[in-house]
């Protein structure tokens, strides 16, 4: 059973969770922030994403991750007191990272190759206080069975559109999840792009580990400004 069957417990009242500024354009990340009840700003970051010669998933995705909060927090400066959230997934199979699809025939190239096989899904997350020095970051796993399938169900997916702005091909919470996956190990959350418990623990640490100038802790204190999206 995946542990966001269990219920998401934390220390902190829905109502007393400050804003975070989450360095995502991803639908699926504001979905899961919105359902853990943290407000929101969305501020998507620019990034070169480029793997490095030899670099271990864990470390791309944590690596990536922490690059895409820093890239925001730089953009807010110093006196931002939010806490700035990012994440990034990818997909591993044989070794190999397997990003988003260059076009439809490469969709289906990938999905030929992961169907009937169990691949990985690691997800980076990173959380930055712009008026701090330190970066908080973890890397989750979760392993993904796919279901066999034939050249035609796999183009008929693909025709779909769905696959086509996602790592791996697929996504587990739409038909992707639906037609092919036959069981997820770990974390359904962490598949679909930010893990509900690793993310809600590393906000509290962050939170409770901050160390900020004295004017951004008074700031801080004060509650945060703006609007949630």
């Amino acid at each position: 059973m995946s542990h966001d069957a269990i219920q998401e417990k934390s220390s902190t009242p829905l109502s007393d969770r400050p804003e975070v500024v989450l360095a995502s354009g991803s639908p699926r990340r504001r979905e899961i922030l919105a359902q853990l009840g943290v407000p929101f700003e969305v501020m998507p970051p620019d990034i070169d994403e480029s793997p490095r010669p030899g670099e271990k998933p864990e470390s791309l995705a944590t690596r990536l991750a922490q690059e895409k909060a820093q890239a925001v927090a730089g953009r807010l400066g110093s006196q931002e007191q939010r806490p700035v959230l990012a994440a990034d997934t990818i997909v591993v199979l044989d070794g190999d990272i397997l990003g988003k699809p260059r076009d439809p025939e490469h969709a289906r190239a990938m999905l030929a190759r992961m169907t009937g096989r169990t691949h990985r899904v690691v997800t980076g997350v990173a959380v930055v206080y712009p008026g701090s020095s330190r970066c908080w970051s973890e890397a989750v796993s979760s392993e993904v069975k796919m279901r066999t399938a034939d050249p035609q169900a796999i183009a008929d997916y693909v025709d779909t559109g769905e696959p086509l702005d996602k790592a791996g091909s697929y996504g587990v919470q739409g038909e992707g999840g639906r037609r092919f996956v036959s069981e997820v190990r770990g974390s359904v959350s962490n598949v679909m792009g930010l893990p509900r418990h690793e993310t809600l623990a590393l906000l509290e640490r962050a939170a409770g580990e901050v160390r900020l100038p004295r004017v951004a802790q008074s700031q801080l204190k004060a509650g945060p400004r703006g609007t949630s999206q």
